[in-house]
């Protein structure tokens, strides 16, 4: 049997970009069973809950939710256990000593397949202010109207 090879999205957490800053991305292994692993290779799993943490120089993924598998049996997982992250010690390091300054959090960003392992990008985030959002989401409905007006006038068309 063939290799998987490519990228297969199974979740994203559209949210987080929306209520985080994102200051640094990285991609991080997770520590599965077997029942977890069918369950996402059938495509189910939310982050929307999800977020990080630095213990004992080792990173922990909390309140990421991965149905239980249908056909499994006694064997089963639960649905929100804390799953083990696989980073590299200078990558540990340089996360707890921005989640140890004040208002950083580790964020959950996706989760996917990458040439068969199941991986997760996490982001250093600090959380937005209200005001933040509404202005992030102004300045996206400005570029957007800006583009359109760019299109019909390329088009010839009126404003």
């Amino acid at each position: 049997m063939p290799k998987e090879t490519g990228r297969k999205m199974i979740a994203q957490n559209k949210k987080a970009r929306h209520d985080y800053h994102i200051e640094d991305t990285f991609e991080a292994g997770l520590v599965l069973v077997g029942t977890e692993v069918k369950s996402l290779r059938a495509g189910r799993a939310s982050l929307v809950d999800g977020f990080g943490e630095i213990d004992g120089h080792e990173a922990w993924l909390h309140g990421v939710h991965i149905p239980e598998y249908a056909q499994g049996t006694w064997t089963n997982h639960s649905a929100r256990r804390t799953r083990k992250l696989l980073l590299n010690k200078s990558e540990i390091d340089k996360i707890e000593r921005k989640v140890s300054e004040r208002g950083y959090t580790i964020v959950p960003l996706s989760l996917y397949f990458k040439d068969g392992r199941a991986k997760v990008e996490i982001a250093l985030a600090k959380g937005k202010k209200t005001w933040d959002k509404r202005h992030a989401l102004a300045e996206k409905q400005a570029n957007r109207e800006k583009q359109v007006a760019l299109g019909r006038r390329l088009k010839g068309l009126p404003d």
